[in-house]
């Protein structure tokens, strides 16, 4: 990837990481001049905020909050290693699921 989208887009990508406001003010800053490396990490942290809120909404309530907090745990873990990709500049996709992203939110 180019170094200057890269430092162009790190703010928003970083930004994205904090949770559904950074979200949203990402999503927004990104909409004015389109930057690959931000989009890219808002495809991620979309994805993984649905995640949450499923978690939270069906997890929790019908499989029991065990299972909900190992859910919980296990996102922190991909949300910290999306996080160190986007401040190292690295368009680092989160395990699993990253790639999926990606492709649901392809037009974004």
């Amino acid at each position: 990837m180019e170094n200057q989208t890269v430092n162009e887009g790190k703010t928003m990508a970083i930004i994205s990481h904090l949770w559904i406001i950074g979200l949203i003010i990402a999503f927004f800053m990104n909409n004015s001049k389109k930057n690959s490396f931000a989009s890219f990490y808002i495809k991620q942290m979309i994805g993984l905020n649905l995640i949450q809120l499923l978690n939270g909404w069906i997890i929790y309530k019908f499989v029991g909050m065990t299972a909900g907090s190992i859910v919980g745990i296990l996102l922190l873990v991909l949300w910290v290693i999306s996080l160190i990709g986007a401040v190292k500049g690295e368009e680092k996709t989160i395990p699993v699921v990253g790639d999926q992203f990606q492709e649901w939110f392809k037009n974004i």
